[in-house]
C-alpha cells in the first residue's frame, strides 16, 4: 500500500509561480506512474500531467509549457512547477499513483492511490 501526502499549495496572483510536492511512502515499487489532477470549483476532476518512473512525461493542453513535473525516486517524491498561473488554475490538486499514467484520464484511474489534496487558489 501507497501513501501519498501533498504540500505546497497556497495562494499566489496571476503570473505568479507555486511548487506542489508529492512524497510517496509505503509499497513505492509499484508507483510507476505519478500523477497530478486537479478539481476546481463546479469542474470535473481533470488530469495535469504525470510522470513514468523512466521519466517519461505528459502534460495536459492547458498547461503545457506552464507547469513541468518531475520526480526524485531516491526520495520517493514527485513535483510540479506550476509558473504562470491563471484563475482558471485554481482547484485543489491531486496527486495519485498507480502502475501506468492511463493517459490522465481520471475515470481510468480508478485502482489508484490518491492523496488528500492540497488547494491552489491563483486571483487576478
Amino acid at each position: 500500500q501507497v501513501q501519498l501526502v501533498e504540500s505546497g499549495g497556497g495562494s499566489v496572483h496571476s503570473g505568479g509561480s507555486l511548487t506542489l510536492s508529492c512524497a510517496a511512502s509505503g509499497d513505492t515499487d509499484s508507483t510507476y506512474c505519478i500523477a497530478w489532477f486537479r478539481q476546481g470549483p463546479g469542474k470535473e476532476r481533470e488530469g495535469v500531467a504525470g510522470i513514468e518512473s523512466d521519466g517519461n512525461t505528459l502534460y495536459a493542453d492547458s498547461v503545457k509549457g506552464r507547469f513541468t513535473i518531475s520526480r526524485d525516486n531516491a526520495k520517493n517524491t514527485a513535483y510540479l512547477q506550476m509558473n504562470s498561473l491563471l484563475p482558471e488554475d485554481t482547484a485543489m490538486y491531486y496527486c495519485a499513483a498507480d502502475a501506468r499514467c492511463y493517459g490522465l484520464v481520471p475515470a481510468l484511474w480508478f485502482g489508484g492511490t490518491w492523496g488528500q489534496g492540497t488547494q491552489v487558489t491563483v486571483s487576478s
